[in-house]
C-alpha cells in the first residue's frame, strides 16, 4: 500500500484533519491543502526551489590547522614555531607573494583562479574556547563565549524569515541534525541515504488503524535511518500537546520520503566526483538543488581534523579531499546552471596553535581562516592577517581579526536577504563576503 496515500486518507478523514482551520500554525493548513489537492485531482502551486539563493555549510569538525592551510610563507616567526610541520614556499600553491594554499589543496586553487574563493584571514570571535563542543556550540548558535543557547543561527532564519516553510528548507546530510538547525519550531530533516529516507511502516504493515498509525508516524527511536520525525531538529519526543502532535504530524507527512527520493533518482549530476565520503555528500547536494528542493540551507560535514599527532599526511589527505570535492561541487554546480544561486561557507570549530607540539601535531588554538565560494563571492584574500609573532599571541594562540558573526551579518542581509539583528542578537557590521 502506497505509504504517503495512506497518510492523506487518514489525515483527510479525521476530525484533527477538519480541525485545521482553527488557528493552527499556517505550515500545517497548507500541508493539508496540498495533501487535499493531491488526493482529489487539484493544481496547486507550491515552492519550486528553483530560484532563491543557496547557503552550503561546510563543517570541518575537530579544528582545522589554518596556519598549514592557508601558510603564511615568509613569516620567519611560522618558520620557526614549526620546524618540522612547516611547508616551505616551493611546495605552496601561492595566491600571492606572502600566502600560499597548502600542496593537497590544487582543486581550491583551481577554484580560487576561477575567481570563485574568497578567504578571509584570522576568523574567530572574542574569548576563545578550546573545546570542541563548546567552540562547536559557539559557532553553531553564533553567541558570545560567555552565553549558551539551545537555539542555532540558522534555526532562528528559519524562525525568523522562513514562516510556515516547507521541513525541507532545511537539509543536513548526516545521521543527525547540527545545532545550527535547532529553532524554536522544529524545522529542517537529516538524512544520510535518500534510498533509506522513507515513512515508517505501521506495525505489520496495517497502517488503518488509527493508533497504530501515529504511533508508528512519531516514533523517534524508529530503526529506519533517516525516515521518522525524530529526524527532524528538535525535541522529537511527543510532548503530550494534541496540537503538538498533530503539527509534528503533518510537518512529517510534508517531507515526504518519496518526494526526496524521486528528485534524487531524476537528477543526474554533470560533474565527476571523487569516491570520498565529502564528495558523495555533496554530490547528493548537488541533486537536491538541481532537483528543485525548496532548501534553503544545507548542511555537511568532514570529520578528521583534530590532528595532536601525526599531522602532515593525515592533513594532506584532508586536504586533498577538501579541494578536489569542492572543485567537483562547483564544477556540477556550473553545468547545472546553478552556480551562482549557491554560497558555501566552511567553518571550522577553531584553527590550531602556531607552535607545534612534541607528537608531530598541534593543539587545540583559536582563529583560523574561512573560505567562501560560489559564482558571486567576492574573491581572493580579504581581511587582516594575524601576527604570529610572540609577543602578539595570547595563550600561544594567534588572535582573531575578524569574528565570524560579522561574516554571518553578511550571509544574512546580503544573501539570505533577511535583518541580521534579530538572528544575531545584536548588530555586527557585515564583512562583505558576496
Amino acid at each position: 500500500m502506497d505509504t504517503l496515500h495512506t497518510r492523506r486518507s487518514f489525515l483527510r478523514s479525521t476530525a484533527l484533519g477538519g480541525a485545521l482551520s482553527m488557528g493552527v500554525p499556517s505550515f500545517v493548513a497548507a500541508t493539508l491543502d496540498q495533501l487535499h489537492a493531491d488526493a482529489e485531482g487539484r493544481d496547486v502551486q507550491t515552492a519550486t526551489g528553483k530560484d532563491a539563493p543557496i547557503l552550503v555549510l561546510l563543517q570541518l569538525a575537530g579544528g582545522n590547522d589554518g596556519l598549514n592551510t592557508l601558510v603564511p610563507f615568509t613569516d620567519d616567526d611560522y618558520h620557526r614555531a614549526r620546524p618540522k610541520l612547516r611547508i616551505k614556499a616551493d611546495q605552496l600553491l601561492k595566491l600571492d607573494d606572502r600566502f600560499g594554499l597548502h600542496p593537497s589543496l590544487a582543486g581550491l586553487k583551481h577554484l580560487h583562479d576561477l575567481g570563485q574563493v574568497g578567504i578571509l584571514h584570522a576568523v574567530g570571535y572574542p574569548n576563545p574556547n578550546r573545546s570542541h563542543f563548546r567552540s562547536t556550540d559557539i559557532w553553531m548558535t553564533a553567541t558570545d563565549s560567555s552565553r549558551y543557547s539551545n537555539l542555532g543561527w540558522i534555526g532562528r532564519y528559519f524562525d525568523n524569515a522562513c514562516p510556515g516553510a516547507d521541513p525541507t528548507v532545511g537539509i543536513a546530510i548526516g545521521a543527525r541534525s547540527p545545532l545550527a538547525f535547532a529553532a524554536k519550531k522544529p524545522t529542517g530533516v537529516a538524512l544520510e541515504n535518500p534510498d533509506s529516507y522513507r515513512f515508517v511502516d505501521g506495525e505489520g504493515g496495517d497502517m488503518n488503524g488509527g493508533g497504530k498509525f501515529y504511533r508508528a508516524m512519531n516514533r523517534a527511536d524508529a530503526t529506519d535511518s533517516g525516515g521518522s520525525v525524530g529526524m527532524i531538529g528538535g525535541a522529537a519526543a511527543h510532548s503530550g500537546s494534541p496540537l503538538d502532535f498533530l503539527e509534528r504530524t503533518a510537518l512529517d507527512a510534508q517531507v515526504s520520503s518519496d518526494r526526496i527520493r524521486e528528485v534524487v533518482a531524476k537528477a543526474k549530476n554533470q560533474a565527476s566526483y571523487p569516491a570520498t565520503r565529502l564528495a558523495t555528500d555533496l554530490k547528493l547536494v548537488a541533486k537536491l538543488i538541481a532537483g528543485g528542493m525548496p532548501t534553503r540551507v544545507y548542511h555537511v560535514g568532514q570529520g578528521g581534523y583534530d590532528t595532536h599527532q601525526g599531522q602532515l599526511p593525515a592533513h594532506q589527505r584532508l586536504l586533498g579531499e577538501l579541494g578536489d570535492s569542492l572543485k567537483a561541487f562547483l564544477a556540477d554546480l556550473k553545468e547545472l546552471g546553478q552556480l551562482d544561486r549557491v554560497l558555501v561557507l566552511t567553518f571550522s570549530e577553531f584553527g590550531r596553535r602556531v607552535s607545534e607540539n612534541a607528537s608531530g601535531g598541534t593543539d587545540h588554538g583559536a582563529a583560523a581562516p574561512l573560505f567562501v565560494l560560489g559564482g558571486k563571492v567576492k574573491a581572493g584574500l580579504r581581511g587582516e592577517a594575524a601576527s604570529l609573532a610572540p609577543r602578539d599571541r595570547v595563550d600561544g594562540d594567534m588572535k582573531f581579526r575578524t569574528d565570524f558573526r560579522a561574516v554571518y551579518a553578511d550571509v544574512l542581509e546580503n544573501w539570505l536577504k533577511t535583518p541580521s539583528a534579530p538572528i544575531l542578537g545584536r548588530q555586527f557590521t557585515p564583512i562583505p563576503v558576496v
